[in-house]
């Protein structure tokens, strides 16, 4: 008879369940809302579930963020108003520290702090739509490096593409975490703090890491418990885990010759999780001694490996101090009534993201909104799309900046807030409820499918 320990069945069962209290005192909260906010929730490793109305992912233990466990976010059974469910799949116990350390990063995630509650509510007091809607509070990641690296994937490509990126990134974390020769992989890599590589040694580096990935297996251990500590809970949530990968997109166009990832479609309900399996998103340690070039090819990066790569090293290096950037902005939280210390504060943090390799404005300001400052909009071609389209304004790249003024300024220091909410209900209209579709359809959400006014995305 096979040991509990050895049974994946009885693995499955195993779980920590932590409560998340909800300020009572701040405005409402609603988890779909929440979550289903921002296209951020769409990108790997975040997986909403439209039937149970939850949140999964994996979160990194505190102990020992070489683990990961899968996080499963919903509504408190017993108390729906006032606390979130949080449960921890795979873990028979949780040190203190790993409680508080999980139950933070999903704070993070949903804006739950108190300043959080604070500037919904006061968004929401002039904006009488968005309170009735329970609309104020924009998803984003448990890391600010994890935002920074989104936020560099939603430059210059197309949302298929993104999530393609994502996802690639973490089906890599999960690979260097289960091969056998990750180390041999990193030594192979460049030393941080070596800048100046032959471009002969970095094909050299290139061919040997792809061939060393080529030939070995995907190892997990036996059972649906992942090399990084993450398990499959239930079979219902075997059924959505399973489609993390985003399906086949077309390459963004470029002069250079990098092959696409082969991205398959989901399989369908019920297959094994094994095959589908997904990492968590790698960390700066695990990015820093990549090959740029290597990254770039095998997850269809572009020019972006290079940044993510600079980053990463500039963190581990201690160039950027997260922390540091994450205690600037405590000094000010936007609200109605300090809004004369909102820009310093702003402007203090642009200026240091600035510096960072790649960090244009367009990235900088969708970081800056992640950390909490709405009163900047990030503006791209789909900034310029929206208000021609829903505004009948003749706006261009150049013009912008006044257009988004002379429309939302009244709404300061909420005029993402206010731009976001009019966007998203848009694609509403568009695509139908985002918090019902189907995980397979997020890669829909592209200007083609817009010009097919009201037509609801397939089922498959």
């Amino acid at each position: 008879m096979p040991s509990p320990e050895g049974d994946p069945a009885a693995r499955s069962r195993r779980r920590v369940e932590l409560e998340l209290p909800l300020d009572a005192g701040a405005a409402p909260f609603d988890l779909e809302a929440a979550v289903c906010s921002h296209g951020l929730f769409m990108m790997a490793p975040n997986r909403w579930d439209p039937a149970s109305r939850a949140l999964v992912r994996p979160l990194r233990l505190a102990s020992d963020p070489a683990v990961s466990l899968v996080v499963r976010v919903s509504r408190h059974p017993a108390r729906p108003s006032d606390a979130l469910l949080v449960s921890v799949l795979g873990a028979d116990a949780l040190s203190p520290l790993d409680q508080g350390s999980i139950l933070q990063r999903v704070r993070r995630m949903l804006r739950l702090e108190e300043d959080d509650g604070r500037a919904v509510a006061e968004f929401q007091a002039v904006h009488a739509a968005a309170r009735e809607a329970g609309f104020g509070r924009i998803f984003r990641s448990p890391t600010l490096f994890e935002d920074m690296v989104k936020c560099i994937l939603l430059c210059n490509c197309q949302w298929t593409r993104t999530l393609s990126m994502a996802s690639a990134l973490c089906k890599l974390q999960l690979e260097l975490r289960c091969s056998s020769n990750a180390v041999d992989i990193h030594s192979r890599t460049p030393p941080i703090r070596e800048r100046k590589r032959k471009r002969n040694n970095k094909r050299d580096v290139r061919v040997k890491l792809e061939t060393k990935f080529d030939e070995d297996k995907l190892v997990c251990p036996e059972g649906p418990i992942l090399a990084t500590g993450t398990i499959n809970s239930t079979a219902h949530l075997e059924t959505y885990e399973n489609s993390f990968s985003s399906p086949s997109v077309a390459s963004e166009t470029s002069s250079t010759s990098e092959a696409p990832l082969d991205h398959s479609e989901p399989r369908l309900s019920g297959a094994p999780y094994l095959e589908e399996c997904t990492g968590d998103f790698p960390t700066p340690q695990e990015l820093a001694n990549l090959d740029e070039d290597f990254l770039a090819k095998r997850c269809n990066l572009g020019y972006r490996a290079r940044r993510i790569v600079m980053l990463a090293r500039s963190v581990v290096e201690g160039k950027v101090c997260l922390q540091k950037l994450e205690e600037i902005r405590k000094v000010s939280v936007p609200s109605v009534e300090g809004q004369s210390t909102i820009p310093s504060t702003y402007e203090r943090l642009n200026e240091e993201l600035s510096t960072i390799s790649g960090f244009g404005p367009f990235t900088r300001a969708n970081v800056l909104m992640c950390m909490g400052f709405f009163h900047t909009i990030p503006a791209d071609t789909e900034t310029v799309r929206h208000l021609k389209q829903f505004h009948k304004r003749a706006s261009t790249i150049g013009s912008i900046h006044k257009e988004l003024h002379n429309i939302y300024g009244k709404y300061a220091p909420f005029q993402f807030l206010a731009y976001w909410f009019e966007l998203w209900g848009f694609y509403n209209d568009q695509f139908g409820k985002i918090s019902e579709m189907e995980p397979i359809n997020y890669r829909l959400f592209t200007a083609s499918y817009l010009k097919k006014s009201r037509k609801q995305p397939p089922n498959s």
